[in-house]
């Protein structure tokens, strides 16, 4: 997916991994979103790329991942929701690793504005164990 992304340009992969770029200005020091009426160019190409980024993420998802998905503003969230939904524990990981990597995952999908209840993320803690912790 990496390879394709950065063949059609590679500032489509960049938008997935860092997140997009909104529109800013600076006005007496202080960064604020700019206006829609103020964007130039630059600033509508980063938006489509964006667009694009997520259009492609959304035509390689099968039609499960894509109903949780298709609510999903940017291609980074799209990404982020991806690996929440995949997240499963590996056979050479401790409790305390895994738990590490699910935080990570949840807590970037926080930052941009999708969350999930306590009680969502103790099932998708559980359903990630490996069978070897059914007894435990």
């Amino acid at each position: 997916m990496t390879i394709f992304l950065q063949s059609l340009d590679y500032q489509l992969w960049h938008i997935i991994v860092n997140g997009p770029r909104m529109p800013t200005r600076i006005i007496e020091g202080v960064v604020s979103p700019k206006p829609e009426n103020e964007y130039n160019d630059n600033d509508f190409r980063m938006l489509q790329l964006n667009s694009k980024a997520k259009h492609v993420l959304f035509c390689a998802m099968g039609p499960n991942e894509f109903n949780r998905i298709s609510s999903c503003d940017t291609a980074k969230q799209i990404m982020l929701v991806h690996e929440y939904e995949l997240f499963m524990m590996h056979n050479d990981e401790c409790i305390s690793d895994m738990f590490t990597r699910f935080t990570t995952i949840i807590n970037s999908l926080k930052n941009l504005g999708k969350s999930y209840s306590n009680q969502e993320l103790v099932r998708k803690i559980l359903r990630c164990l490996p069978k070897s912790w059914t007894p435990k």
